[in-house]
This record gives C-alpha cells, sequence and structure tokens, in this order.
C-alpha cells in the first residue's frame, strides 16, 4: 500500500535554553540567512517558522535590510508565521497571557502579511483542555501537538477543534545525519511505519529539529531517498512530498462527515476520527516532563506576581481611558518572553535565568509606575487601589490601613512629577500599606508535634531527596523523608497572626478575611531536596480540582501510587507521577488551597501536598530514577539548587470548587472588581 508523505520544513526556535538569548539569535543569522536564500532561489518550497514570531523579530532587529524579502515569501505563501508572539508553557501562564500572546502574534503576523494559521503546540509539555476554546475564540480552527497524547490516531478532534498529533514528534533530523542515503531511507521508514500505523492514507512528516538549519541539498536527498522508499515492505511504500501543514489539514479533514447516529466522525476516505475533550498529559507515549512544575520555583512565583499586577494596571488603565496601551504592550511581550517553555519551566541555564529574572523586574517597575501614577492623577484610581486591598505608597500611616513595610525613598507627589526633581532633603520614610481586614473568620487551632490542624484540616510540613533534574523528580526508592517538629507558637503583637517556629522554617501564619494564610521564609541550606506542605484530608483523595486558564478542571487520582515503586527498566520510558500543574488554586473534599506563585501538586494517600521548593543541580541528569532516557544536555546549573533566601506562600479556606475565585481575590485583590 503507497502512502504519501507530506513533509514540512521548520525549524523548533528555542530563544533560551541550554545556550543564552544573544548566542542563540547569532544562530539564528545564519540559519534563516539560508532559509530565506533557497526560498528565493525555488530550492525549497516553504518554510513554517514554528509558530511563533519572536524568532523572526529576533532576526530582523539584526538584519533590518531583509524585512522586504520576508513579506514577500510570506504574501507568496511560502514562509508561514504565527499565530503566537512567543511559544509559552500551557500550563504555567495563565489565560490573560495566553490571550494576550495569540492577539500580539496575530497582529504582528497579519501586518507582515500572513493569513494561515495553525495553533502550534509541538513541543509544549502537555495540553490544556482549554486550549481549544480559546484557539476557536480567535479563529484558529487547527491544532497542531505530540507530547502528553495518549493511543490516539495522527487526527482527532481535540474539544472542538480539528488536531493533528505528530506521532514520533517534530525533531526528524535524518536528513542532516552523517549518514548513506539507503541509511537515511531506512531511519525514515521506521518512522514512518510507525507514523502510518496511526494514519491514513496520508501521512505528516516534519523535517527539522532544535535550531537546526536546511540542509542545502535537501530536495535531491528526498528524491534519493524517495527511489528506497517506493519499494514496498512491510506492507508499505511511500512517496515524500515537500509541501506545507496546511496542505495536510485539508486533504485529512476537508469534507468530515458524520454517522447517521450522528456519533462517527468520518474523514473523506471513510477513516473515523475520535474526540478527546479531556487535557493532554498522558506520558506512556511520549515525555510530558512534569518536574518543569516545580523547577526553580522563584521564577513561579515572580511570574504569578508580574502577571497579577500587569493585568491590575491595564485593567485600571482601560477602566479610565488611560492612554498607557504602548508600553502595556511592551511589558507583556516581556512577561511572554519569559514564559516560553524553556524559560518558564526552569530548564534552562543560570545565565539565562539571570535575564529572567531581570525581565520581571522591568514588569514590575513598569506596572507599580502605572498604578501609582494613575493613583496621583486621577481620584477614582485613588479610591480603587486603597478600597481593592492593593498596596499602596503613602508618607505615614493611615487610619484603617495596615502597615505593610517601611523603607527611605521620596513621596511619590515628587517622585512622579515631571516638573520636579527629587533632592536630597526630600528623602524620607515611605510607608507601603493596605487595607485593614474588618471581618476574619473564626480559627480553631491546634498545634501538635508534626501537625497544625485548622478547622479540621491538617497541615504538616515535609521533605524528601530529590536526585532527579529540572525535568523530572528523581526520589530514592527506599527514602521515606522527614515531617518537620512544631515546638513553638507566639502571638505577633497588633497583628492577628501567629509565629511557628519548626525543625524546618518559621511560619508566620495570619487570619485573613475567609483564609488562614501561610507564610513561610527561610534559608536553604540544602541541595537535591523536594520540600512540601501537605494538607492532610479526611479521606483518600481520588479526584482534586484545580484552576486551568481561570476555569476549573476535575483529575482522577490513585491515592496509593507510589512513584517510588514503578522506576522504569527499559530505555525511553518515563515514570508516571502523581504530581500535576496548578495555577493559583487546587482543592478537594471541601478544602482550598490558594497559592502565590506554587504551581505544582502531588496526591499521596488523603493527602494534597504543596510544592514549596525543588532543588536540582543539573538541566538533564542521565541517571534521573524516574526517566530512562536524557531529555536534554547534563549541563550543571547550581542555580537551581535555589539555596539561600526563599519564601513561600499560600492560604488554606473550607469551600466549594465554583466558589474558588472569591477567595483568589482575597490573595490577589482585584482593583477593577
Amino acid at each position: 500500500m503507497k502512502k504519501t508523505v507530506i513533509a514540512y520544513l521548520h525549524t523548533h526556535w528555542d530563544r533560551e535554553w541550554y545556550r543564552e538569548f544573544e548566542v542563540f539569535r547569532l544562530r539564528i543569522l545564519r540559519v534563516f540567512d539560508n532559509v530565506l536564500d533557497m526560498l528565493v532561489k525555488g530550492q525549497i518550497p516553504s518554510f513554517y517558522f514554528d509558530g511563533q514570531v519572536s524568532a523572526l523579530l529576533d532576526y530582523l532587529e539584526i538584519r533590518p535590510e531583509k524585512t522586504h524579502l520576508v513579506r514577500n515569501l510570506i504574501g507568496e505563501k511560502k514562509l508561514f508565521i504565527g499565530p503566537f508572539y512567543c511559544l509559552i508553557d500551557e500550563y504555567l501562564t495563565d489565560r490573560t497571557v495566553f490571550e494576550k500572546n495569540i492577539e500580539i502574534g496575530l497582529k504582528i503576523a497579519r501586518s507582515f502579511g500572513c493569513e494561515d494559521f495553525i495553533g502550534y503546540f509541538a513541543d509544549t509539555f502537555g495540553h490544556s483542555k482549554n486550549i481549544p476554546p480559546i484557539m476557536k475564540k480567535y479563529g484558529i480552527d487547527k491544532i497542531m501537538v505530540w507530547r502528553g497524547v495518549p493511543d490516539l490516531p495522527s487526527e482527532f478532534i481535540f474539544n472542538g477543534v480539528n488536531t493533528v498529533n505528530l506521532v514520533r514528534g517534530y525533531f526528524m533530523d535524518t536528513f542532516s545525519a552523517q549518514k548513506t542515503i539507503k541509511e537515511k531511507a531506512e531511519d525514515l521508514r521506521t518512522n514512518l511505519d510507525k507514523i502510518a500505523a496511526k494514519s491514513g492514507d496520508y501521512i505528516l512528516l516534519p523535517i527539522g529539529a532544535d535550531h537546526l538549519g536546511i540542509e542545502p541539498d535537501i530536495a535531491e536527498q528526498i528524491k534519493q531517498v524517495n527511489q528506497i522508499l517506493k519499494q514496498e515492505k512491510n506492507g508499505f511504500s511511500y512517496e515524500i512530498k515537500l509541501s506545507n501543514p496546511f496542505e495536510y489539514f485539508r486533504l485529512v479533514f476537508d469534507g468530515l462527515t458524520k454517522d447517521e447516529n450522528g456519533q462517527t466522525i468520518r474523514n473523506t476516505d471513510g477513516k473515523e476520527i475520535p474526540e478527546w475533550n479531556d487535557e493532554l498529559r498522558d506520558n506512556s507515549k511520549t515525555f510530558i516532563l512534569p518536574g518543569c512544575y516545580s523547577a526553580r520555583m522563584r521564577l513561579k512565583q515572580y511570574r504569578a506576581e508580574a502577571s497579577y499586577r500587569l493585568e491590575q494596571a491595564d485593567k485600571l488603565q482601560k477602566h479610565l481611558n488611560a492612554n498607557y496601551d504602548g508600553i502595556i504592550e511592551y511589558a507583556y511581550k516581556l512577561l511572554i518572553q519569559n514564559q516560553a517553555h524553556d524559560s518558564i519551566c526552569g530548564c534552562s541555564t543560570d545565565a539565562v535565568h539571570l535575564e529572567n529574572y531581570t525581565r520581571y523586574e522591568k514588569i514590575l517597575q513598569i506596572a507599580d509606575t502605572i498604578i501609582e501614577e494613575m493613583r496621583l492623577n486621577y481620584q477614582e484610581a485613588d479610591k480603587l487601589v486603597k478600597e481593592s486591598g492593593y498596596k499602596f505608597r503613602s508618607t505615614g500611616p493611615e487610619k484603617g490601613f495596615d502597615i505593610i513595610s517601611v523603607s527611605r525613598g521620596f513621596d511619590s507627589k515628587i517622585l512622579y512629577d515631571t516638573q520636579k526633581i527629587p533632592v536630597t532633603e526630600d528623602y524620607r520614610d515611605i510607608y507601603t500599606l493596605k487595607k485593614s481586614l474588618t471581618e476574619k473568620p473564626e480559627v480553631n487551632m491546634d498545634v501538635s508535634a508534626e501537625r497544625i490542624t485548622i478547622n479540621g484540616i491538617g497541615i504538616s510540613f515535609v521533605r524528601c531527596r530529590d536526585f532527579g533534574d529540572t525535568y523530572n523528580f528523581g526520589p530514592l526508592r527506599n527514602d521515606s523523608g522527614e515531617t518537620a517538629q512544631f515546638f513553638e507558637i507566639t502571638k505577633i503583637e497588633d497583628k492577628d497572626a501567629f509565629l511557628i517556629k519548626s525543625s524546618f522554617f518559621d511560619i508566620i501564619l495570619t487570619r485573613m478575611q475567609s483564609l488562614v494564610n501561610f507564610r513561610i521564609e527561610w534559608n536553604n541550606e540544602f541541595t537535591d531536596m523536594l520540600w512540601q506542605a501537605k494538607i492532610i484530608l479526611p479521606n483518600p483523595v481520588t479526584k482534586t480540582y484545580s484552576e486551568d486558564m481561570d476555569s476549573i478542571i476535575e483529575r482522577t487520582f490513585d491515592p496509593y501510587y507510589d512513584i517510588r515503586q514503578h522506576f522504569p527498566q527499559t530505555k525511553g520510558i518515563e515514570t508516571r507521577t502523581n504530581f500535576a500543574p496548578m495555577q493559583r488554586y487546587v482543592g478537594a473534599q471541601g478544602a482550598g488551597i490558594i497559592t502565590k506563585g506554587l504551581t505544582e501538586y502531588e496526591v499521596k494517600d488523603n493527602s494534597i501536598l504543596i510544592t514549596l521548593l525543588r532543588s536540582v543541580g543539573v538541566i538533564s541528569n542521565p541517571k534521573n530514577t524516574t526517566r530512562s532516557t536524557p531529555a536534554g544536555p547534563p549541563v550543571e546549573v547550581p542555580g537551581a539548587q535555589q539555596l539561600g533566601f526563599n519564601r513561600a506562600e499560600f492560604a488554606i479556606g473550607t469551600f466549594e470548587p465554583e466558589d474558588y475565585l472569591q477567595y483568589v481575590h482575597e490573595i490577589y485583590p482585584q482593583i477593577i472588581k
């Protein structure tokens, strides 16, 4: 049986990863110069530029003289860009930023003349069920995925959107390998046989890889390979045709019909197209690298804070019809750059992540400046900021407001006045204030040697060794870990708070409006360690509810599954875990946990464990106990150990999942309700 192989040329472009941004940008000059030259000479029919525009913009910033050529090639449908500004992780973000990523990406792509778009998620580490509806909102009716797909065919309907599963992934560098044509043909046949088992008459084949250029003789290589592949073997023969993924979608999805019973969807070849309406986080076929949810937890905390404050600045300026759109978009671009999956996932070099921290500081500076300027210039803005519980600057204490901190600085009225310059005499105490809470919950608290019990919910703190890497938690088989011992509790004067001392760290426990807040600060002196807050519930946890893209998703678990009893014995296996991503909220059995940038939880017996910190020292450890094949280079990254000062904050209450937003707003107050 002959199969037609629709192949597309591409390069997967991480802006930063095991090399820093500017190093990779120098590489893209060489790679994309060559691509443009081959397109102009007609040596290749088209090039798919990884579903994002940021790589092109990085290129054109250095090669502005190529702009006209790029526009022409896009207009001729030889070069495809967008719809995203940058390829960001789907779980370590939020809906606002994800939609901004599409809006900015589409605006830029269309300004270059691009009209054809695919939701391209070739390398993100699993896929949210909320992504397809968002893509449809922006008129995008095609999606491509790989990691996290269970045993599904190459084409399926993902929550209402036509979707292609890259059965063997986007990484196909066969034509760049130092092998003979015959060896390349056999390698290709092995992969094509596996794709064919999941496909109909047409097969999709990506040709490219991470930061990889196109072979100058690619067309001739394909011609020679086709001479070998046309010979039938194992019941199949193949012919590779260089084209683009849009042709593949047209061939396999145009003319879909439903059977008389209205249940079965088929394409024009009669092939059944199944529907899938859940998230895609199955790791039985491909790695989903779930350790990225907790690697470099500081980054996740920075992201949550920067995203929240920038969103509030944007809402406030829109509410007041102020003119900050340009600087807001600039700040969102910085935020999106930091949410590229190898950046927010924490699996890059230390130098990369130092630049991430700098970007986050810039975003916070922009957001805070916008809010403070509007507060000074609009009476309504001042009122909204103060009433919302948002922190603000003041030259002294004010009635009805708690003092958060006092530091030396300049009065905002001078600092933001363009007709004045602050002088030494203006340097004074500046107070950070926040609205006092008048209603606070009744708290029944008991502290034993290993457990804090609040209104029937138990909280303890545990830690165990982690010899994994930035991609995967790597426990020891017989390590049962240790539990913090509590030995002192004191009331903090003038505050509705308690200081609890433990063998791990000190905990400040504060009553909020409806929640009890835990704030932990400590000096981490341990390497290769996982720290967790253990929320102890009445019954085994078989179901959780967590936030995903500003909505609640439900997950089921085997509470008795033990990762330490399922280490892989063969190559290419990633151990299934009971760890899962979260955004601001996770809950079960009527208990709810709201966190400030803690983005991972684990289910074990009758407990939900929130990751506070995961210390590791290498991007990819080839001896990781839970993944039998490297997922990246074994670059040492001592910064990922997060030695020194660390902070973690979360709050606990009793409420139902559908009510979680009102409790989120206690932790993240909204200026515009």
